[in-house]
């Protein structure tokens, strides 16, 4: 087999600085878009009219999108919980 090259990259894997940074930022702005999405998910979602008939029928409070939604933005915080420690100078947990 033949090997092909583009431009100088053998792997389509992102390889100069710029790429990197790129890659990096994206990937730190969904880590903190993760945890406002599921809470505004979860208020909307909450809003009369707009939730499942069976919330209203007796079903557990703990069923539902509601706090399905709550729970994935809270397990979603630890990002914006590191960026405000880092701000604030407080020591790192990991």
């Amino acid at each position: 087999m033949s090997e092909i090259r583009c431009a100088g990259r053998d792997s389509g894997a992102v390889d100069n600085e710029n790429g990197s940074a790129a890659a990096i930022g994206a990937a730190g702005f969904l880590s903190l878009a993760a945890a406002p999405t599921f809470a505004f998910m979860a208020l909307l979602t909450a809003v009369p009219g707009s939730g499942s008939p069976d919330a209203l029928c007796g079903a557990s409070p703990l069923s539902g999108m509601v706090p399905m939604y709550l729970l994935m933005s809270a397990f979603h915080l630890a990002p914006w919980l590191k960026l405000i420690s880092a701000r604030r100078g407080l020591p790192s947990l990991h």
